[in-house]
């Protein structure tokens, strides 16, 4: 389990095929030292476990097998490439963002991304069906952040990003067109189940406290 606030950007070193699995060289000034072998990282929002770690060389390795490669942007990823990093929730530690599991539910695009006075707007677009699942001031993790969303479309959302994000993540590295991995929060997702909200749904605050919450 994770929170979705990033620890540290890492950088990409190597990628080798392993069969049909892809393994990931990942360099980390801050995080390697305290990471041991089976340890879970988020690598972009992605839950993966540390197979091998160097710590005086900076660096562990995780694999990424086809069902991974497939739904994640990790595919995508090439040697220099920037990658958000955060290590598993200690029971002791604070919950600053929310309940993340690193299981990505799609891929989104990022849409537009406009500069405003002291902050950026991030605008990105996901399939419809994930739509009920996105609900105005809820929380969506987005290659790995852990993002307030507004102004919510049937398949659009946007973001605020404040200046620690923006330089402390790779969100201040995204362009129109490029793709990120989200996934939508995890009690979203019981509701709709609880609720039977169909794929045409949305959850709605009305709905919220309908049922209750």
């Amino acid at each position: 389990m994770f929170t979705g606030i990033i620890q540290d950007i890492g950088i990409i070193r190597r990628l080798q095929r392993k069969g049909d699995n892809t393994e990931f060289t990942v360099f980390s000034d801050k995080l390697a030292h305290d990471i041991k072998i089976g340890d879970s990282v988020a690598v972009s929002g992605v839950c993966l476990t540390a197979n091998a770690v160097d710590p005086k060389e900076h660096q562990f390795i995780v694999t990424a097998v086809p069902e991974t490669l497939q739904r994640a942007t990790l595919g995508d990823l090439a040697g220099g490439d920037q990658i958000n990093l955060e290590l598993a929730l200690q029971p002791t530690g604070r919950l600053g963002g929310h309940f993340v599991q690193g299981h990505v539910d799609t891929i989104g695009r990022c849409s537009a991304v406009l500069q405003r006075a002291g902050s950026w707007e991030i605008r990105f677009d996901f399939p419809q069906e994930y739509g009920r699942y996105v609900v105005e001031k809820g929380s969506i993790a987005t290659d790995g952040v852990s993002l307030t969303v507004h102004d919510v479309k049937p398949t659009q959302f946007v973001a605020s990003i404040i200046p620690h994000t923006w330089e402390s993540t790779t969100l201040g590295l995204l362009k129109a067109g490029m793709r990120v991995n989200l996934e939508f929060d995890l009690l979203a997702k019981y509701i709709a189940k609880m609720t039977g909200l169909q794929t045409s749904d949305r959850i709605t605050l009305d709905k919220l406290r309908e049922y209750g919450y």
